[in-house]
């Protein structure tokens, strides 16, 4: 008998297509699946006048999925890695992380300029602290609005004059095909990334047999990364109110990871990097935040 699997996922064309992707890659492994994707629209999209430490966090993302999955009506929930609390509903488990996306930030103009090229004051929108914390290192003369909603939403707040600048994530705009002139993307140590940025998580389970995900969509890689991004952020206690930031990078054995934290009035603010083994990869990131707490005597 063909197996279905039924795939959770948001109602936003991001959302939407990240899910078909995992879809297609399973199938190249395993023809003989079925699909069905099943959207769910989350509290998250729906509250879209507050920012997010304002309102529950990233729990608005996930939640009504986990449910899902937890009562049967899906098998697996396709998530962005960075939408994700730090710790998971008991019973669930992330049972595969698939090759990451690019996982820079972008500033996206209506002309393209760099930020240096941005007029004194100008308004940038996003809902995130971590990146408007990273900003005020940057330019400490800009303002910043609240930004929320999909990323074609955002783009025509921009187009609409709302902003002078808005920042999202490179890997929705390649998802989306929205990579384009005007998108100047940020290195990773000058504005580290959201932990999880750029990676998908699939979420299941914890007593189903998933063993199809690691043999068709699962990369070691990206998972070793992201369990030091979460770790570095779990011992952190970070949240959507926490400026914090990880990104870890990989070459062969070896890894390094990059953190960020601000306390929540900006006054003050750490970053640094370490490097290690990359299957000690939560031991590194727990160091790591270790490190920076010393520093910012926390």
């Amino acid at each position: 008998m063909k197996r279905l699997i039924r795939i959770g996922s948001r109602e936003s064309a991001l959302a939407i297509a990240q899910s078909s992707w995992v879809a297609d890659e399973i199938r190249k492994k395993f023809p003989d699946y079925g699909f069905e994707v099943v959207g769910f629209k989350t509290q998250g999209d729906m509250l879209l006048d507050q920012r997010l430490d304002k309102i529950g966090g990233k729990g608005l993302f996930t939640r009504e999925l986990e449910n899902a999955l937890l009562n049967g009506s899906i098998d697996i929930a396709v998530h962005s890695m960075k939408d994700m609390p730090a710790r998971l509903p008991d019973g669930l488990t992330i049972a595969a992380v698939p090759k990451r996306e690019d996982a820079r930030d972008a500033l996206i103009t209506k002309d393209g300029k760099t930020l240096e090229q941005l007029g004194n004051n100008a308004i940038i929108g996003t809902s995130s602290l971590r990146r408007e914390a990273q900003m005020r290192e940057l330019r400490p003369d800009l303002r910043f609005k609240t930004l929320r909603g999909n990323v074609p939403t955002r783009i025509s707040r921009l187009d609409n004059g709302e902003y002078d600048a808005v920042i999202l994530a490179m890997a929705g705009l390649k998802r989306l095909g929205l990579a384009s002139w005007r998108v100047r993307s940020f290195g990773v140590e000058e504005m580290i990334p959201a932990a999880g940025q750029g990676a998908l998580g699939i979420e299941a389970r914890k007593d189903d047999d998933t063993a199809y995900l690691i043999e068709s969509v699962h990369d070691m890689d990206a998972f070793l990364a992201v369990s030091a991004e979460r770790a570095f952020m779990l011992k952190l206690n970070g949240s959507c109110s926490t400026p914090v930031a990880a990104h870890a990078v990989i070459a062969g054995q070896e890894m390094r990871i990059y953190g960020f934290l601000a306390r929540e009035d900006n006054m003050k603010y750490c970053r640094d990097c370490i490097e290690g083994n990359k299957h000690e990869a939560e031991l590194l990131g727990e160091l790591l935040a270790d490190r920076i707490k010393s520093k910012l005597r926390l």
